[in-house]
């Protein structure tokens, strides 16, 4: 059996994660609509035999302008539509995998798994979906509501709606089209499912009008901190991304969610947990850090203070240099959770709150050598809180770069990581079971 490596992923938010991103002297400051910038990112990631490239989304600007004029100040109001461009750039790659965000309070079960059953066939194997419940009002505004749905009613949507894509990507069986010109049978209607789903929020016949895809089935990622939703992970997802600050964090996150498998009866083994990871890395400690403070002197402070505000509320009547008080009006509340417990730990003002989340946004952030980076992940990898990474570059392409060029190489040397990719599908570089079709849940047409 061959020995357990590290995972890795790279989160292509517009040009990074870092809050001063587009701002960095060598970004291009149009890279959020730039198709060669997405190339660059993708193909860089390709060259560090990355798993894959994830593209987060929110269908609208999901970020409150408080105060006023924060909103402006950043790259965050445009992006391109993740399926479209992940289907641009499968033409531009050959073996990293192609993760695109689709929330389930906002789409139709069927259009989404039609969407990445297409993309699946179009890139060979390598798509990726990441469900989402989408939790703020300013998305709900473009879909005829004035608010978000409830916590619970979004996550018993999802929960169902998670059910019928799978069920939709089982209407055919892998040996049904038989493609015979001398009979004249193009499929096998034995081997076409209907679904014919009836539940408390879809009502969806079926069958897909998309032969089974490479993988099976495309990869499913989740990013659930609360209890719904690391249930749901445990239930349905491949990958799950995570957030933890210490390795006790994560260990408990790594247990809880991995924990709640067999009564699914799934193995720990196919599901992937990924916390998220800012690494910024320098030939020594001391070019590490000053690339990290190139940034954090780009922070505006009504940028510092807008970033606090989606999470806590908007604290711009509180002094900039005082300590961090309870929320007004907590709007994410596990990412919440994770910004008080730093604040309360390390007795932060809101300034000095708003640089520690500046880079990693609640994410942990390792400065240093490639290999004091490579200690710090080899750790986590080791003591069952993490099977790989989500890397977060402060700003793209340069921040992904420097982790291909530095970090991955010592990784490689320790034998934690990849020298050549497994195989041609997301699945199998993953490391996780091909889709097997589950015939037994769904009625063949036929009948």
């Amino acid at each position: 059996m061959p020995a357990r490596t590290i995972k890795l992923g790279v989160s292509m938010i517009g040009l990074g994660y870092h809050l001063a991103n587009w701002r960095h002297p060598d970004a291009p400051a149009n890279g959020n609509m730039s198709l060669q910038h997405a190339m660059r990112v993708i193909q860089a990631a390709e060259r560090g035999l990355f798993d894959m490239g994830f593209l987060a989304d929110g269908v609208g600007i999901r970020f409150h302008d408080e105060p006023k004029g924060a909103l402006c100040r950043t790259a965050k109001n445009v992006q391109f539509e993740p399926l479209t461009l992940l289907s641009a750039l499968a033409m531009v790659t050959r073996n990293i995998g192609l993760v695109a965000t689709a929330s389930t309070t906002y789409n139709e079960p069927y259009h989404v798994a039609r969407k990445f059953a297409s993309l699946d066939h179009i890139s060979g194997g390598r798509a990726g979906w990441n469900v989402v419940t989408s939790v703020t009002d300013m998305e709900a505004r473009n879909f005829n509501r004035d608010a978000a749905p409830g916590y619970d009613l979004r996550y018993d949507r999802a929960a169902e709606f998670v059910a019928v894509v799978r069920g939709l990507w089982d209407s055919w069986e892998d040996d049904a089209f038989v493609r015979d010109k001398v009979s004249g049978i193009n499929y096998d209607p034995t081997k076409l499912h209907v679904l014919n789903h009836s539940g408390p929020h879809f009502k969806v016949a079926g069958p897909l009008n998309i032969a089974r895809t490479p993988q099976g089935a495309p990869v499913i990622v989740q990013a659930g901190a609360s209890d719904q939703g690391r249930e749901l992970a445990a239930a349905t997802a491949d990958v799950v991304y995570a957030a933890a600050q210490t390795l006790e964090a994560a260990q408990a996150y790594y247990a809880s969610v991995k924990g709640r498998m067999a009564k699914y009866g799934r193995h720990p083994d196919e599901l992937k947990i990924m916390p998220g990871l800012m690494a910024i890395p320098g030939r020594t400690r001391q070019e590490a850090q000053d690339r990290y403070d190139i940034l954090q002197e780009l922070v505006d402070p009504l940028v510092g203070l807008g970033a606090l505000s989606n999470y806590l509320g908007d604290l711009s009547a509180y002094p900039i240099d005082g300590p961090v008080p309870e929320p007004p009006n907590r709007r994410m509340h596990s990412r919440a959770g994770i910004f008080l417990d730093i604040a309360r730990r390390d007795n932060l003002s809101i300034r000095q709150l708003y640089l520690s989340i500046a880079g990693g946004n609640g994410h942990r952030t390792v400065i240093g050598t490639p290999a004091d980076i490579a200690d710090a992940m080899e750790e986590w990898f080791h003591h069952e809180a993490a099977d790989g990474f989500n890397i977060l570059p402060p700003w793209l392409p340069g921040g992904l770069e420097d982790v291909v060029d530095m970090v991955v190489p010592e990784l490689q040397r320790r034998g934690l990581y990849r020298t050549a990719y497994e195989g041609s599908t997301l699945r199998e570089n993953l490391g996780i079971p091909y889709a097997a079709f589950g015939k037994a849940a769904y009625r063949p047409a036929a009948e």
